[in-house]
This record gives structure tokens, sequence and C-alpha cells, in this order.
């Protein structure tokens, strides 16, 4: 059976790496093939097949679930109910938003952003909104996560805003399971929020109870990601089955003492824990990841009740099998393969063993299973893993788990009735937490704490696999000292690099900002950090540090902040806390008169491993506008040269003209001011004479960028032009006479995508 189940799921894993979906025609080849193979009793085969037609088949109909062509950027009138809970940045509200009717036909769930609305905006409330909606887009760079898959998976068919106009007007609200959740759980929200109103660890109290994490502080995830206990910070597997163990558990024990035995202690104990774990996760908000952990859960309670002495790897296989069944965009989220790795390797640990061990013992060799197990898993995912998570977590887990969260819970449902009471609760819990981050904040500080890797080769991932089973294995296993080096390719990755003499170009999709990383054999520059919108949306820390670490980065050498825009600069104070930065150049005050900063002056100079980097702006008076005053920078070597412009417009353009004439020449231009109307021309565009110009926009932006007449101009001049809105980060790698260009969201691209889903 478990072969079976992995070849399913296998199945359905190969349908997400599909580019497009087929025609009918191809349909109906692998409906034959499955045929074919079922008539060969070509088990194996016939189940891959299978799963890949039922992954397609939930694919088509997804995909027709999303917003039409004709309806991205037109105002639509929409009905229906906010049905998560508003999440509150600076001038504006998030929420996601069920629809009930609207005048055309939208998606069924959409993602709206509503700025200034001038009231209070609370789950469960029933509008009707005028709306300006797209197609789901997100950022596409190496090592970034994945929104845009992030959207499929979750349903959302369309983001977009509220209008001003027409008015938004509150409706009697429909009659709806899902609606009457979000509102009860928007009266917990509100009266946790006024017993705790200056609670430091509200923000982890409600991810424990409700499921949301908006509360907590980029600081607090940086010590939770550092010590290897981000997954007690959401509600996931191990949340619910530790509730639903303690009420199977309480239950089964209470019942045969009360002496009800004309029904089985056990089947009672399992229906409670079902229906209390089913209370837990309607709590969290029926989000994906508790809807599997349900699943599973689900199945294991079901082997109880009818007494099978069911094999954990037979449950673990047929709560998968459940899953992906029941959504198979399942696959699509990091969560589903930790989670089942982390059971699979608990299994592991535990199964077939002799001998009896401490607790403490038990609980040590748990914890360090867990963090070698998943280690593989977390450096693909995220480059990085916690060499010190089994200490951290030996600490974390009886905290969380059997403190922290039922006490909670506790709270939150003594919070319907009283206030005060709930107040009184929570007061001890706040200071345990506090405790708790404070301890996992000194051993955050601690040397080697994480372990960063560069994006692993697939190969690497075999071998550590291996490695695992060796590691874990029983003592006496013949060649278990050889885990380590079975490690090896994971950890001590080659990435690649410049030759000398040769420069590469990333310049990093930021939506409507400006980032840019120039590697040489040893050194690294980058040009501008992209924007800061909030804690949670900062393009250094989102886009620009997880690059680094897919590249293996671990030292910026120059770092350059053109000018002061929040679109170039925004990024930068992530960026420098979370990698070592050599130098910075800049034209603001802010940055340049730090410790290790200047001024970009024109006449700069420096030369990383046979390739020419100068600066040509700003000269000695700086101008009024800061857009001017922006840093450019000519990067060359023996063949080809790049001009890095940041925001500067036609009178600098001009300047430089006058001032560099033919100096000016480069191969490669990025787009001064994202392509405005501005800049870019005709004049410049003639002396600088590109073969190809780089275009750093925004998916949509609402100043038009780049502009129609700066395209023109380019296509007039046959000039070769790429966007990071459409093509997402874009690699230039030069060499002795060519160069080589990569497209991410081309070279990454999936059936969800914008544009066709088939051919």
């Amino acid at each position: 059976m478990s072969v079976g189940v992995l070849a399913f799921v296998i199945g359905i894993g190969l349908v997400q790496q599909w580019s497009r979906l087929p025609s009918l025609s191809e349909w109906g080849v692998l409906v034959l093939m499955a045929a074919w193979l079922l008539y060969r009793r070509a088990r194996l085969g016939w189940i891959l097949l299978l799963g890949m037609l039922w992954a397609g088949v939930y694919a088509e109909w997804r995909v027709t679930d999303r917003l039409a062509d004709g309806l991205q950027g037109r105002d639509v009138r929409v009905r229906g109910y906010v049905s998560t809970l508003p999440k509150q940045q600076d001038n504006r509200v998030s929420f996601d938003f069920i629809v009930t009717r609207a005048d055309e036909s939208v998606p069924a769930k959409l993602r709206l952003n509503w700025y200034e609305p001038g009231m209070s905006i609370k789950a469960g409330q029933a509008w009707e909104l005028t709306v300006r909606l797209k197609q789901p887009h997100g950022l596409s760079n190496p090592g970034g996560f994945d929104y845009e898959a992030w959207l499929f998976a979750n349903h959302i068919g369309a983001t977009g805003y509220v209008r001003p106009l027409p008015l938004a007007r509150p409706i009697d609200p429909p009659f709806a399971f899902l609606r009457y959740v979000a509102s009860v759980r928007q009266s917990l929200s509100d009266r946790l929020d006024q017993a705790l109103p200056e609670g430091t660890q509200l923000g982890v109290i409600k991810a424990l109870t409700l499921g949301s994490q908006d509360l907590i502080s980029r600081r607090q995830w940086d010590v939770y990601r550092a010590t290897g206990i981000v997954h007690l910070m959401v509600i996931s597997g191990s949340h619910i089955s530790l509730i639903a163990g303690l009420v199977y558990f309480g239950i089964r024990r209470v019942w045969a003492w009360v002496g009800g035995l004309t029904l089985s202690p056990q089947n009672v104990a399992a229906v409670m824990a079902w229906w209390v774990s089913i209370g837990y996760v309607a709590l969290a908000g029926f989000s994906i990841p508790t809807q599997r952990a349900m699943l599973m859960l689900t199945v294991g309670l079901y082997a109880i009740v009818r007494q099978r002495n069911t094999a954990p790897v037979r449950v673990l296989m047929l709560a998968l099998l459940a899953v992906v069944l029941f959504d198979p965009l399942a696959v699509l989220a990091v969560g589903f393969w930790l989670s089942f790795a982390a059971v699979a390797v608990l299994i592991y640990i535990s199964s077939g063993r002799l001998g009896r061990e401490s607790y403490w013992r038990k609980v040590s060799k748990l914890h360090f299973a867990m963090a070698v197990g998943l280690a593989p898993l977390l450096i693909l995912f995220f480059q990085q893993t916690s060499l010190i998570s089994p200490l951290a977590n030996w600490i974390a887990v009886p905290v969380i788990g059997l403190l922290v969260t039922p006490a909670a819970l506790l709270a939150a449902g003594v919070a319907l009735f009283s206030v005060d009471g709930a107040a009184l609760l929570l007061w001890p819990i706040d200071r345990l937490l506090q405790c708790l981050e404070w301890l996992l904040w000194q051993m955050a500080a601690w040397p080697l704490a994480t372990v960063a890797c560069p994006h692993p080769p697939w190969y690497a991932l075999g071998f550590a696999a291996v490695g695992v089973l060796l590691l874990l294995a029983p003592k006496g296993m013949p060649a278990r000292y050889l885990s380590p080096v079975l490690f090896a390719p994971l950890i001590f990755v080659a990435g690649d690099r410049p030759k000398p003499g040769q420069f590469w170009l990333t310049l990093l999709d930021v939506g409507q900002g400006l980032a840019a990383v120039v590697r040489t054999e040893h050194h690294t520059l980058v040009f501008d950090t992209g924007a800061r919108y909030s804690e949670q949306a900062d393009m250094g820390e989102s886009v620009i540090l997880p690059y680094c670490r897919y590249q293996g980065i671990n030292t910026i050498d120059t770092l350059v902040i053109s000018h002061g825009d929040n679109d170039h600069s925004g990024g930068a104070a992530a960026l420098m806390a979370g990698i070592p930065v050599g130098g910075v150049y800049s034209s603001v005050a802010q940055w340049a008169e730090q410790d290790g900063g200047r001024y970009c002056k024109a006449g700069q100079t420096w030369q990383w491993d046979g390739v020419d980097f100068k600066v040509l702006w700003p000269g000695d008076s700086l101008s009024d506008d800061g857009n001017d005053n922006s840093c450019v920078i000519k990067v060359g070597n023996a063949r080809f040269n790049l001009l890095l412009t940041g925001d500067i417009g036609q009178t600098v353009e001009s300047r430089l003209v006058e001032q560099y004439g033919q100096e000016l020449a480069s191969s490669i231009l990025i787009a001064p001011h994202h392509g405005s109307k501005t800049s870019s021309s005709s004049r410049f565009l003639k002396q600088v004479d590109p073969q190809l110009v780089l275009i750093s926009s925004g998916y949509l932006n609402r100043f038009g960028f780049p502009h129609r007449q700066v395209m023109q101009r380019y296509r007039k001049r046959k000039i070769r032009s790429f966007n990071s809105a459409e093509d997402g980060a874009i690699s230039v790698k030069t060499n002795v006479e060519s160069w080589q260009i990569e497209l991410w969201r081309q070279s990454r691209k999936k059936y969800w995508m914008i544009g066709d889903s088939h051919w």
C-alpha cells in the first residue's frame, strides 16, 4: 500500500511542475495510457497516472475560478463578507473577502486592501463594495517566497483594493457557516485585545489560539527562525494532536472511572477528541494547514474507533492519501512536506526498537532526530537550518505545548463570558512567554546558532536522505559512521560564480522599486534595496536576503543606495541587519554618514577581479530633486558594460551626455526611473546605445511604468527590453564573447501563472 500511495502522490507532484495543462487530445492520451497500464497490470504506473489525472482535473477546475482578462483593472461591484481577521498596516486594512453576489463573474474568494476605510473592519461583516481587481501575481525571485503559488493553493482568484466611490455600504449578512465562524473569531480577538492590552506576547497568544500571526513582530520571528521553533507559532498538526491527545486520555480515564462501560471509553474519548479538534481548527479559521492536520488526525482516531491494530506507517500513508485526495494543491505547501516528514521521522525512530529509555533521553533523542531529519528539507526550501533547534525545542515544546497553548485556549473560552477572568489567566502566560523569549534570544546569539547553505543540487537531497536513515538507525547498523559524509554534498555546495574578468547582473523583482546585484569572481555589489511597506513587507528581508542565501553569498562588499526614496532604500536596514556589508555608497546623508559609509561622487573608481567600477554621478553640487541626485555607476570588463542609473531624469541624462560623451556607451542599461516618461531621452539612448535595457517596475503599477512613449523609443532603436513585472528576476551572465539571459519567471513557469494555462 505504501508504495502505491507514494506513487499517487508523485503523480500529483509532477502535475504541479507543469508549465501548462494538457489539451483535450493530450488528456485523451493520458487516459488511454492509464487504461493500457491497468490492462497490463502495471500497478505502480497506473497509480502514478491516476494521481496525475486527479491532480489535472482538480487543476482544471481551480484555474477557471480566477479573474477574467476583461475584468482586470476595471471597477466591479461585489457583495459578500470578510472571511479572515483583518490585518491593519499603516493606512490600509487587508483581508480575504468571500463573494456571494457580483455584477460581473468574479472569483469566489478575493484578497483585498482597503485604504483609509474610516471605520472599523471586522471579520464576519457583510459589505457591498466597489473593487478594482487584478489577476493573482507575485514577486518571482531565486530563493523568494512564491506568493502566486500560495494564492493559488489557498483558492484566491484575484487581488485588488476597495475603491472610495461609489461608497461602500454594509448589508444584511448572508447565512453562511464560515461567516459565523469568522464572527466568533473576531469576537474572541477583540476580547483578547481587551484582556491583555499591553501584553508584549499578545501576538503569540493569538497565533496559538486563533491562528493569527499578524501581531508577531519581525524581531520575534527572527529569534524563532534562529532557534528552529517557528513550527510552534503556527497552528499545525502538533498543536491539534496535542489538544486531541489531552482530551482523549482525559475523557478515557474519566469515562472508565465513572463506570459508563456500555460505550467503549476509547470510542467516547476518540469522538470527543475529534469534536474538540474540529473546534480548534474552526478557531484557526479552517486554514489549509489545519485542514490537512485534521484529516491526518481523523484517520488516526478512526483507526482507534474501529479497533484496528494498524501499523503506524499504514496510518501515515492513509492520512497522506486522504490529504491529497481532498486537496491535491496541498503539495505546493512547504508545511505539507515538513509535517509528513516529521511524522515519518518519529515513526522511524520509535518503531521496532528494543530496550527501555528514560523519559528525558527519549525527549532529547526525539528533538535531535527532528532536527537532523528535517534539515535537508529546511535547506532545500529556506537555505538555512538551526543548529541549536534540538536544545531550543527541548525547552520550548513543553512550555508552549503543555503550558501555554492549553492555558491560552482556556483563557480564550473564559473571554467569551468574562474579559477580567481572561486577563487573570493571560497575565502569567504573557510573563512566561517573555521569559522564554529572553532565553531564546540568548541562545540565538550563540556563534553558529544557524547555518546557511546555497540551494542544493537534487542529488544532494538523495545522499542526505540516506544519511538521515543511517544516522538515526539503531546502534550496530553497518556503515552508520558514513552518515556525516553523506551530508557533505548538501552543506558544501560549490555555487556558480563568474570567472576572472566577468560580471553577472541580477535585476531582482521587488515590485515598484529597484534592487540589482552585481557579482564578480570574489565580490558582490548591491545597487538599491527595494521598498519597505511595513514590518512584514520589506524587500531587503523578503527578496534580497533569500536571494543571497540561495546563491551562497555570505557578504556584500559594497551596498549602493542611489537616493532616499523608499522604493530604492526601504530594504537597506533589514539587509544590513541580516548580512555583513563592507561599505556603503549613497547620495543621502542617512547612509553616507554612518560608519563605513561615504557619499557617491563622480570620479570614484575601483576594480574587482578584472572588472572596473566607476561612479559617474552625482557631481560636487546636489540637486533639490532627490531623484536627480541618484548615484550612477558604470560597470565594465573588456567586452561588456553596464550602466546603473537609479531615478535620474532627462536633465541629468543631458548632463551625463555632455560630460562623458562616448564613455557612456554601455551594452546593458537599467532603465532610468523605471521607464518614466521623464527619463530615457532619445539623446541619452543614442549616446549609451545599449543592446539590452532592463526595467524594474511593479505589476500593473499605478504610475503606468514603463511609459508607452519610452517603450516606443526603445523599439525605435531596436533595443531588447525585459521587465521584472512580467519576467521576474532577470539575470545576465557575461562571458568572453556573449551573454546568457535568464528570466526567472519564464524559466520557472507553472500552469497557474498569469497567461494561458493551455496550449
